[in-house]
């Protein structure tokens, strides 16, 4: 019986792949050193931070309405807001803990709590076991990635993790990093802990794979409705130690001061300590192809946010189940199947008064596979009635559609982005022509503005 061992058997890709193959009949074992276990997202990632981020919501909402008396001198209980983010996320961990230990009740299927490492060609050593692996599949997730910025090992910083458990704030901070992390996490920061944010943004705006009109309405965003200082096009030099806080050193020969230097720098690939250099398995670059079988060594595959790529749930867990299966086909000899998913993208942004998504492709993207004539419409938030009554008249969104009618791509930054994704996504999965659409939207909840998009798409044809 062929065996497969998954190394990070907890994290989202990782469960993901061990369901599949344990439903093969191979022989599979899952490893996972975890403590308390649950994977990246559920207990560090994005499942807590929207904890966070709802209690940010809440006062945002409440101090920009001028129907409620009072709101400016609302405040928000850090510590239970952490503890009720403690509270459900260890319950969503041990949902993830019980489904793994559930899948080792099966005779084929063995979970070890401990750690585990290739040491040789098909040898993974397991808990100071060494066992033979017919496969493997690599889920090990990622860590933060702290910039070589001088000075940064003197000071004292803090990563998303650390603000996701803290329940005291000083007056003011500066934060490096302006992607995923830290745009969702600077309006908490600003709203909840009632900080002074300085951002450091290395470009002219955020968001590099968005349209320049979103990042631009982002920046007026934050800059306007949640008081942030935005820093743009310029870069960190040297950070150090002064007076009970920091001084950022900055590339046009500025510098910063702030009480507390916050590190949203992203993330890069947990392969130290797998052992991949044994097997000469270089987990640098794209090292894993499209099928998720790793470049370098047949029997080793991998999925997840080891990959340094997407770093989204819902795609580790598609990547995750595409390896179990790879495996099994491999194993078969039959040819392995590709992973080609369509984008999308739903960040919390301002607060989550204002998510960012994107689902389907952006003009550049429709155009490098091969569309050409590509139609585009667009419209402001604050053209939505729904949003005005709302108090929520920010933000954009734009349609990008095929010469043939095929919708292609919606990208939003606007109240409820995210709602209308959920609806965009069948769209453009579907391959639907917006000419086929209704002139209302498919739910009575989906926003306006989508609405207007199709008809005004319809319109250009």
């Amino acid at each position: 019986m062929p065996h497969v061992v998954v190394i990070g058997a907890y994290g989202s890709a990782g469960v993901a792949a061990a369901e599949t193959l344990a439903d093969s009949g191979f022989e599979v074992t899952l490893v996972d050193d975890g403590d308390p276990g649950g994977g990246l997202c559920i207990l560090r990632g994005c499942m807590p931070s929207k904890e966070l981020l709802s209690a940010a919501e809440h006062a945002h909402q409440a101090r920009h309405d001028h129907r409620i008396e009072g709101a400016d001198a609302l405040s928000v209980d850090l510590a239970d807001t952490v503890e009720t983010k403690n509270d459900r996320v260890l319950g969503f961990a041990e949902h993830r803990r019980n489904a793994v230990h559930d899948l080792a009740e099966r005779e084929n299927v063995t979970f070890v709590h401990d750690t585990a490492r290739i040491v040789g060609e098909h040898e993974v050593e397991v808990g100071g076991d060494t066992v033979e692996a017919d496969y493997v599949v690599v889920a090990t997730g990622s860590n933060l990635n702290v910039p070589a910025v001088p000075g940064i090992e003197d000071v004292d910083w803090m990563g998303s993790r650390d603000v996701l458990d803290a329940t005291a704030f000083p007056d003011s901070g500066v934060v490096m990093g302006f992607g995923y992390v830290g745009i969702e996490l600077v309006p908490y920061l600003t709203e909840v802990a009632g900080m002074d944010i300085t951002v450091i943004e290395h470009d002219v705006r955020p968001l590099d794979r968005a349209d320049d009109r979103i990042g631009d309405e982002l920046l007026k965003m934050y800059r306007e409705e949640f008081d942030v200082t935005v820093e743009t096009g310029v870069m960190e030099t040297a950070v150090e130690e002064r007076d009970h806080g920091v001084r950022l050193f900055l590339d046009d020969g500025s510098h910063v001061d702030a009480d507390q230097l916050f590190c949203f720098t992203g993330r890069e690939p947990a392969v130290d300590g797998v052992g991949l250099e044994s097997v000469n398995v270089d987990a640098t670059g794209e090292w894993v192809a499209d099928t998720m079988q790793s470049r370098d060594a047949p029997w080793v595959f991998a999925a997840g946010d080891v990959l340094g790529e997407r770093m989204i749930l819902h795609m580790a867990k598609e990547e995750g189940r595409l390896a179990g299966e790879n495996v099994l086909r491999h194993h078969a000899g039959e040819p392995l199947a590709s992973y080609d998913p369509i984008p999308h993208y739903v960040m919390f942004a301002g607060a989550g008064v204002y998510p960012y998504a994107s689902v389907g492709y952006t003009v550049e993207e429709a155009e490098s596979r091969g569309h050409e004539d590509v139609v585009t419409v667009s419209r402001e938030a604050s053209s939505d009635g729904i949003f005005t009554s709302k108090q929520v008249p920010w933000g954009w969104a734009k349609l990008v559609v095929a010469a043939d009618g095929t919708v292609l791509g919606y990208h939003g930054l606007h109240h409820h982005a995210d709602v209308m994704a959920k609806t965009l996504q069948v769209v453009v999965e579907n391959e639907s022509d917006v000419r086929d659409l209704p002139d209302r939207a498919y739910h009575p909840t989906t926003p306006e503005i989508l609405d207007g998009l199709f008809r005004d798409a319809k319109s250009q044809l």
